[in-house]
């Protein structure tokens, strides 16, 4: 009895069409082959063999990424999209947010400042001795 490996996830498995290739692939490949064709057969006269087939390759190409490229569940022309989009649009947000350490900071350094000047109301400035009164003498054994 043959063994035939399952995968976990069933999302990922595409259902094949034709020769193995699903309706996407089949779809562009279809397109590549409408394009690439008669772009040989004209210009093979007139510009040669080898140059035409380059031509028809290089138009080619762009419809065989389409059809097999995928990244993250998206085909390559949603990622073409959003890639686009996101450079020639510029991000808007729909909320601006409030930073509530920058907020809570303010407060903090409000509370400090209205402390220190209230500790200080009755109080001389600091290096300088109330009127009247004199400076404290030192014993000459501190010095």
């Amino acid at each position: 009895m043959p063994y035939v490996p399952v995968p976990k996830d069933l999302t990922k498995v595409k259902t094949k069409v034709a020769f193995n290739l699903t309706k996407r692939q089949l779809i562009f490949f279809s397109i590549a082959g409408a394009v690439g064709l008669p772009v040989y057969f004209l210009t093979r006269t007139a510009i040669g063999n080898t140059a035409s087939v380059l031509l028809m390759i290089g138009l080619m190409m762009p419809f065989f990424f389409m059809a097999m490229y995928e990244r993250d569940g998206q085909p390559a022309e949603k990622i073409l999209k959003n890639m686009i989009r996101h450079r020639l649009w510029p991000e808007t947000r729909p909320y601006k947010t409030r930073n509530f350490y920058k907020i809570m900071s303010k407060k903090e350094e409000i509370s400090i400042a209205k402390n220190q000047t209230a500790g200080r109301a009755g109080k001389a400035p600091a290096g300088k001795h109330p009127a009247g009164a004199k400076k404290p003498v030192r014993s000459k054994k501190g010095r």
